[in-house]
C-alpha cells in the first residue's frame, strides 16, 4: 500500500504493519512478553551497543508498542514515536530528556493542572526551573531565555482556557535561540498538527480522544525529526557531551549515523529515560489504544460537530453567563484556530452557570447522559467542575491565570446523538437555575 497522509487511512493501515508474520492474524496481537530471544552474542552485544535496532527488553521496547508508535508518528507527520504508561510520563520524560539540575524551560501559563503541579513542584525538587509565559504574547517567552534554558512547554488546546497557542509564533522564537517547541496535543489530535507549524516535538496523553473510550492509560512522545540538536551544544548539552551511560556517546550525532533520520530526541528517550526509569506502556493497554485510534479521525468530526451544535444551544440559555470555546475567543486568539486547526474545533467546551459554584453543583449532579470523571476525550459526553477537582491542589491566583472559575464546568462533548447531548444540558441546567428547598422554605 502506498504512504497515505490521510489520517483514517493511517489509523487502520500505517506503522508498516500487514499481518502477523508467524501467524497471518490482520489484528495486531498482544506481545505478551518480557523478553527477547537473541541470535547469538555478538547480536545481542550489537543490540546493546545500539550497532543495530531490535526487541531487547519490553521495558524499552515491545513489537505491539511498535505499530502504535509508528501510527501515532505518521497521524502526527513526525518521524519517531515512543510510548510511555501516561500522558503524564510523557510530560515528565519531554522536560528530562533536554533539561537536567540548573536548567530551565519556559512553559505556557495555559496548562492542565497535573502538568503545573509536576513543574511548579516536582520538577523544582530535581532542580530544574519552569519559568511561565502568558500566550497571549508570544514574545513572553522570549523574554524569559536564558544560557540555560532548554525548550519551550505548551498545549495546543489547554483547558479550561480553550484558547488556541501560537505555535509557529513561539517556535519561530525558540528557533533563533535553538530552543525546541514541545507540544502538548492531546485535545486536538487529526485536527491540527503542530510539527507543521514548528514544533519540535509532540505530547500525547494517548488516555484522551486517541484511546477515546475511558479503558486504559497511556501517553507518547513524537519526535519532529525537523529539529539540529546540534547546531548549539552549549544549548542542549545533553545531545552533544557525552554520555557515559552508553560508552561516551554523542546523541545529537550518533544517532542519525545509527538510523539515517533526525530522530536523537526519540532515540534518547528510550533507551536512556525508560532504560532507566521505567514508565513503559503495557502492550495490552497499547493494544486497546490502538483499537480506540482505528476509528479517532472518524470521532473527532463527531466530537467537534456535536460541540458546535451545544455551543449554540448554551450561547443562548439564560442560566449560562459565559461560554468558553476556541471561536468564540475573539482577536488574534480566535484568528489562531482559523490557522492551526482543520477539520473541527474541538470537543472542549467551558461554561460559567449563572450562581456560582452552588449553581454549578447543581448542575453536575442534574446531569443524567453525561458522566461526571476527571476524563476528557471519551466517545461518551463528561462533565466536571475543575477548581475542586482536577484544578483543586492551584492557589487562587493560579486557578485564575489558568482560566479556572469558581463556578467555571468542563465539559468535554461525546459521540452521542446532538438530540440527547443538548436535552441533557437543557435539563441540568434549567435544574441549576431553581431555588433550592432550603431557600423556599
Amino acid at each position: 500500500m502506498s504512504k497515505s497522509k490521510n489520517a483514517e487511512t493511517i489509523a487502520l493501515h500505517g506503522g508498516e504493519y500487514r499481518s502477523d508474520p508467524a501467524t497471518t492474524a490482520v489484528a495486531v496481537p498482544i506481545y505478551r512478553t518480557t523478553s527477547y530471544q537473541f541470535n547469538n552474542t555478538g547480536h545481542a552485544a550489537n543490540l546493546f551497543a545500539l550497532k543495530e535496532f531490535g526487541n531487547i527488553y519490553t521495558r524499552i521496547m515491545n513489537p505491539t508498542n511498535d505499530v502504535l508508535e509508528k501510527r501515532v508518528a505518521a497521524i502526527e507527520n513526525g518521524l519517531a514515536c515512543v510510548t510511555v504508561g501516561s500522558g503524564q510520563a510523557a510530560s515528565t520524560f519531554a522536560i528530562l530528556n533536554v533539561c537536567q539540575s540548573g536548567d530551565n524551560f519556559v512553559s505556557s501559563t495555559d496548562l492542565y493542572g497535573g502538568t503545573v503541579n509536576l513543574f511548579t513542584h516536582t520538577l523544582k525538587k530535581l532542580g530544574i526551573e519552569v519559568r511561565y509565559a502568558d500566550p497571549s504574547d508570544p514574545k513572553n517567552f522570549e523574554k524569559a531565555i536564558d544560557d540555560r534554558t532548554r525548550c519551550f512547554y505548551a498545549e495546543t488546546l489547554p483547558n479550561p482556557a480553550l484558547r488556541v497557542f501560537p505555535i509557529k509564533e513561539v517556535s519561530d522564537i525558540g528557533r533563533k535561540h535553538n530552543i525546541p517547541l514541545i507540544m502538548d496535543n492531546t485535545a486536538a489530535p487529526v485536527i491540527c498538527k503542530p510539527l507543521d507549524h514548528g514544533a519540535a516535538v509532540v505530547v500525547h496523553s494517548l488516555t484522551k480522544f486517541i484511546g477515546g473510550h475511558g479503558t486504559v492509560i497511556g501517553g507518547c512522545l513524537v519526535d519532529g525529526g525537523n529539529f539540529d540538536w546540534t547546531a548549539d551544544p552549549k544549548r542542549q548539552p545533553l545531545f552533544n557531551e557525552p554520555d557515559m551511560s552508553y560508552g561516551g556517546a554523542k546523541w545529537g550525532e550518533v544517532v542519525p549515523q545509527l538510523t539515517g533520520a533526525n530522530v536523537s530526541f526519540a532515540v534518547r528517550a528510550r533507551v536512556c529515560l525508560l532504560r532507566d526509569l521505567g514508565a513503559p506502556l503495557a502492550p495490552d493497554n497499547a493494544w486497546g489504544i490502538i483499537q480506540g485510534l482505528e476509528t479517532a479521525p472518524l470521532r473527532m468530526k463527531q466530537h467537534c460537530s456535536n460541540a458546535e451544535k451545544a455551543v449554540d444551544f448554551l450561547t443562548k440559555h439564560k442560566n449560562v453567563e459565559r461560554v468558553i470555546y476556541p471561536t468564540l475567543h475573539k482577536g488574534a486568539v480566535g484568528d489562531r484556530t482559523k490557522k492551526y486547526f482543520s477539520g473541527g474545533n474541538g470537543a472542549l467546551v467551558g461554561i460559567e452557570v449563572k450562581g456560582g459554584v452552588e449553581a454549578g453543583k447543581k448542575f453536575i449532579e442534574a446531569l443524567k447522559m453525561f458522566y461526571h470523571v476527571a476524563n476528557i476525550g471519551d466517545a461518551r459526553s463528561l462533565a466536571i467542575h475543575p477548581a475542586t477537582t482536577t484544578h483543586s491542589q492551584l492557589t487562587e491566583e493560579e486557578l485564575l491565570a489558568a482560566g479556572v472559575t469558581p463556578g467555571y464546568i468542563r465539559l468535554s462533548i461525546g459521540i452521542e446523538h446532538p438530540d440527547d447531548i443538548i436535552a441533557d444540558l437543557k435539563q441540568a441546567l434549567d435544574a441549576s437555575g431553581k431555588p433550592s428547598l432550603k431557600a423556599v422554605s
